[in-house]
């Protein structure tokens, strides 16, 4: 792989880069590591890459990789920017043939979204959009406890996913991460629902495999002089006739990433939280509660494909990344070898999650901001 941004001091960078790495699929060949040319070298080189295959620009990097032999240049790109230099390496590296693992949200607005959507589904290209908490081993046994009709027709969907680091104007500390989340030039349109409501959203499809339909939000800064949404909650509609609500905060003082989701049927109900992650409740009106337990009793062939450890030992934050990009290597050696991926291994979030996230996003924000109009359809 090739990556753009992650430089020396990035969180998310280090997170990708060690998560990549985890299984001895993929290795870190090249890369463009920040927009200042001296900290892309210095990071590069203190990650042991060759001095010629860091570069100044992503641009020269498409170019020049282009030009090496098969077998030697990058087979991908990853891009872990900040929101607003997403769009354009996307679409330069799928113009280029190389697939591409994106952070998310996909893109700064909804427009570019439906443009790489268009160009992911011309050139044919595996791509990946590393939705992390999908992941998870127990995550995927939800998932497919629902799609098999245990919980039957699901009525209720609750998530909520609260943090309470920017309950302070962290942006004005000199906090890097806290400057561009909160900044619209640089995050986009969405403060706290783009950046962890979009979590929280595609977990909620994800486990239940139902599209949200109309949306109708409630939106506040509450940090004075913040330019973004800090807090919010969302009523949702699904397509089956479901209802769900959704809420989404960073200035929950005192909470970490406690991000959790319930989801109810009309013969029972399941419960997963981020930071029990090992552990699924399933919870039934005629018996008692089941518990399922990563590495000890999950059943689905989606969920044991993606456990690494003995049940007792806690699979967390970055194998559930890893897992994502484990199943996306695969994929793309299994195309190029011209054999069919198995399911388990396509099993990662890809360019129409993306456009789902940034539909989220315009759908919120037009509902969350206009008192007249608060129900709002997805477009």
């Amino acid at each position: 792989m090739g990556m753009i941004g992650g430089g020396r001091g990035a969180f998310i960078g280090a997170v990708h880069r060690l998560a990549a790495l985890m299984d001895g699929q993929i290795d870190l060949v090249c890369g463009c590591f920040s927009q200042n040319p001296e900290n892309s070298l210095a990071s590069g080189l203190s990650y042991f890459l060759p001095d010629n295959r860091i570069y100044p620009t992503y641009q020269e990097m498409f170019a020049r990789e282009q030009q090496l032999p098969e077998g030697d240049r990058m087979d991908f790109a990853v891009i872990v920017t900040p929101n607003h230099v997403h769009f354009d390496p996307a679409m330069m590296a799928l113009d280029a043939g190389f697939h591409v693992v994106l952070d998310k949200p996909m893109t700064f607005t909804l427009d570019e979204a439906l443009k790489l959507k268009a160009k992911v589904e011309e050139t044919g290209l595996v791509f990946a959009l590393t939705h992390t908490y999908s992941g998870y081993p127990a995550v995927k046994q939800a998932r497919q406890m629902v799609a098999e009709g245990k919980l039957g027709n699901i009525r209720k969907i609750l998530v909520e996913y609260p943090q309470g680091w920017l309950s302070a104007k962290l942006e004005d500390s000199g906090n890097a991460q806290a400057s561009w989340r909160t900044d619209p030039k640089r995050s986009g349109k969405a403060g706290a629902m783009g950046d962890i409501g979009t979590h929280a959203h595609h977990l909620a499809e994800y486990i239940s495999g139902l599209k949200t339909t109309h949306v109708c939000a409630d939106l506040n800064i509450f940090v004075p002089g913040r330019a973004l949404d800090d807090d919010g909650a969302v009523l949702l509609r699904f397509n089956n006739g479901a209802r769900g609500v959704l809420v989404a905060s960073q200035i929950c003082a005192g909470e970490e990433n406690a991000l959790k989701i319930r989801v109810y049927g009309e013969k029972g109900g399941l419960e997963w939280a981020q930071q029990e992650p090992n552990t699924l409740l399933v919870k039934w009106s005629d018996r008692p509660t089941e518990i399922y337990r990563t590495g000890n009793n999950l059943t689905s062939s989606f969920a044991l494909h993606n456990t690494r450890t003995p049940g007792g030992h806690p699979e967390g934050y970055l194998e559930a990344f890893a897992n994502i990009y484990r199943n996306f290597a695969f994929t793309v050696m299994a195309r190029k070898d011209g054999i069919e991926p198995r399911p388990e291994w396509l099993d990662f979030p890809g360019v129409d999650d993306g456009v789902r996230g940034m539909q989220f996003i315009d759908t919120v924000i037009e509902s969350g901001y206009n008192d007249s109009t608060k129900w709002v359809p997805f477009k």
